[in-house]
């Protein structure tokens, strides 16, 4: 698939010595929704400020639609959409002169017609005329991604778009920016909620201390990455797991009142494993009242990297 965003060693130091990215490598295929985890501070609103020409790196290139980003600036950055974390715009202004305004800024010709479509696809065409400081803090948020549709990027930041929104109103986001896809806009997602790059990506890249620690497939990443996780509640404590059940990667809890297994993988190698257990107990008379199981999220493999890496 075609590359529409290469960083290659990208660095950033700050005067006080924080190394905010570390040698970042990463390619973006057009038409793809990708999603960016990582802790507070990890480095995606660096890397994201990087792209967009808010922040000047410390070395490293970025190359966007096909050219050097630092050679042509301008004419790459027409064809890149943000939207930040920050709500800002004037609060006093209505929703439909802000986002003409935004188009104006990138060199586009007015076009009314083009802003009522951007409107009425975030619900915003009734609130055309209100003030934007009368609006919801969801709403806003809204008014963020108008403005950067507005002069139509190929390429599309959103830093945290559903930062502070309820659930609809995030679910509703989430059908826009799979619409955006759709209509063929590259999508660079960060955010905390780890379920929206579980409902949306199609690719993964965790980053923790300015180091890209993986990008991967967000299907392949569960299914190498994943585990199933089962705990069987025992009638009778356990002081030991009992040798015969060694080939199953088990341990002990609550003062051997609870047999807890962790293993298998995305494939479903960990479900056929703990149902092979739960007739080996029962073969063996080992009673157990309940079975909670549960397979791995992405959340866990988030978690699980990030530990790794801070180790």
């Amino acid at each position: 698939m075609e590359s529409i965003l290469r960083t290659e060693k990208l660095t950033k130091v700050y005067p006080n010595g924080l190394k905010a990215l570390d040698e970042v490598d990463l390619e973006i295929r057009r038409g793809e929704i990708f999603a960016l985890l990582g802790p507070n501070g990890a480095g995606k609103t660096t890397l994201i400020g990087a792209v967009c020409g808010l922040v000047r790196v410390t070395g490293g290139t970025i190359t966007a639609f096909g050219q050097d980003l630092y050679h042509h600036w301008r004419s790459a950055r027409r064809r890149i959409g943000l939207v930040p974390q920050e709500l800002g715009f004037d609060m006093f202004d209505t929703v439909q002169r802000q986002v003409a305004y935004s188009r104006g800024l990138f060199g586009c010709a007015p076009d009314p017609d083009r802003i009522e479509e951007v409107l009425r696809s975030l619900s915003l065409w009734d609130k055309r005329k209100e003030q934007i400081r009368a609006l919801s803090g969801g709403m806003k948020r809204r008014v963020l991604i108008a403005k950067a549709l507005s002069h139509d990027p190929e390429l599309l930041f959103l830093d945290e778009p559903t930062a502070g929104v309820d659930v609809e109103l995030r679910r509703d986001m989430w059908r826009q920016i799979a619409a955006l896809r759709e209509r063929g806009t590259t999508v660079i997602l960060t955010t905390h909620y780890i379920e929206e790059a579980e409902e949306m990506a199609d690719r993964v890249g965790v980053i923790d201390k300015g180091r890209l620690l993986l990008v991967d497939e967000k299907d392949a990443m569960m299914a190498r990455m994943g585990r199933t996780e089962a705990r069987f509640q025992l009638a009778a404590p356990l002081a030991e797991v009992p040798p015969s059940l060694f080939a199953y990667p088990l341990h002990l809890e609550d003062d051997g009142m609870t047999l807890a297994y962790r293993g298998g993988d995305g494939t479903g190698k960990g479900r056929a494993e703990v149902a092979a257990l739960a007739q080996a107990l029962a073969q063996q008379g080992i009673a157990y009242t309940a079975i909670d199981q549960k397979a791995s999220s992405l959340e866990d493999i988030f978690v699980g990297l990030v530990e790794e890496g801070a180790a």
